[in-house]
């Protein structure tokens, strides 16, 4: 029972991990199981200290509610650096108009090529070099 430990010292009232202590009253309570923090008519929650004396519910909470915070905020900016780099990874109008370009240079070169080739075969076979 934990109401023995009351008016005694917080680490003495938590060596079982079932109790409570206020510390503004220096009672020692059963843990409120049904309940995630205990009732402010139990104890205020800056008073109140569960597992260690060093940490009160209030401190444990904006204490975690940061974590929390930074957290999605964290993997917010994740998602949102993989969306932008699966953006970029895809040709934009710009890469494609010149990859076309590109190409077009190419055949035409290719064409010249071919044309000055059968030119210069003509010439040849009209001089008798070949």
């Amino acid at each position: 029972d934990c109401r023995q430990y009351t008016n005694r010292s917080c680490e003495e009232c938590l060596k079982n991990v079932t109790c409570l202590w206020c510390a503004s009253s220096r009672r020692c309570m059963e843990y409120p199981v049904r309940r995630i923090l205990p009732p402010a008519d139990l104890c205020e929650l800056r008073s109140a200290r569960w597992g260690v004396c060093w940490v009160n519910f209030e401190a444990l909470i904006i204490a975690m509610s940061v974590v929390g915070g930074t957290l999605l905020i964290m993997l917010g900016v994740c998602c949102c650096c993989c969306c932008c780099k699966k953006k970029s990874k895809k040709p934009d109008k710009d890469d494609e108009r010149a990859a076309r370009e590109r190409e077009k240079r190419r055949v035409r070169q290719e064409e010249r090529r071919a044309e000055m080739k059968s030119r210069h075969d003509e010439i040849r076979r009209k001089y008798g070099t070949v």
